[in-house]
């Protein structure tokens, strides 16, 4: 947040900076009792100079500053994708998924608060058979089928292994059937190809209006127990 205000203030910055140059600028040119006593006065001619001169410098850093800072603004975002999200599957990693519990931690859970948990249930066959690679491309697949079913529902992430958390926020027993049939319809889709190996899930659902639990720590090891049920 704080990266996206000092981001807005530069550009206005030089967006206002633009802005002064021109009209000065114009008026100069566009007033002729104001040309000419610059024009025949050297003093007043040489100081103009000079402040064109500080005005074009401050311009200059500026316009650098925002480069530097646009470079930096560039290295941060790789930066936190980097920290918070998970190489293999390409979805947040273990580190989000905390990051996202711990606002939970010190209050009062909501009502309309649910979790999914998943295991990918053949990945360990997959790696004895075909390799890590394989493996590894499993998980990705997955993954992405998790992603692409969250939209505009939930939040997924990689909670470990073979473990993915969709936690929602604004939770409904409708919202947690759309998203498990997205998810079931990918899946299908995935397996239908020969040429890969097959995607095999089991998943536990909780939903804090349903349950009694009270916290989220709870409410995610419910959905984790559900798994196995």
């Amino acid at each position: 947040m704080k990266i996206k205000k000092f981001d807005r203030y530069k550009t206005v910055h030089l967006i206002l900076f633009i802005l002064l140059a021109g009209i000065s600028l114009f008026i100069i040119l566009t007033d002729p009792e104001l040309y000419q006593m610059i024009a025949n006065n050297s003093h007043i001619r040489a100081l103009c100079i000079l402040l064109w001169i500080v005005f074009v410098l401050s311009f200059l850093f500026i316009f650098m500053d925002f480069s530097l800072f646009s470079t930096f603004k560039k290295d941060y975002r790789e930066l936190d994708f980097a920290v918070s999200s998970d190489p293999v599957s390409g979805i947040a990693n273990r580190y989000s998924c905390d990051s996202l519990i711990e606002k939970y931690l010190d209050q009062p859970l909501p009502r309309n608060i649910g979790c999914v948990m998943f295991d990918l249930t053949n990945i360990g066959d997959v790696n004895q058979n075909r390799g890590h690679v394989a493996g590894n491309d499993l998980i990705h697949d997955f993954s992405g089928i998790l992603q692409a079913s969250s939209l505009n529902l939930c939040f997924v992430g990689r909670n470990g292994g073979n473990k993915f958390l969709a936690l929602f926020e604004n939770c409904s027993t409708q919202k947690l059937n759309i998203f498990l049939d997205r998810v079931s319809d990918r899946v299908d889709k995935h397996n239908d190809n020969p040429e890969v190996p097959p995607i095999l899930y089991q998943y536990g659902t909780a939903y804090r209006e349903d349950e009694s639990v009270q916290t989220i720590t709870d409410l995610i090891a419910l959905s984790n127990r559900r798994i196995y049920e």
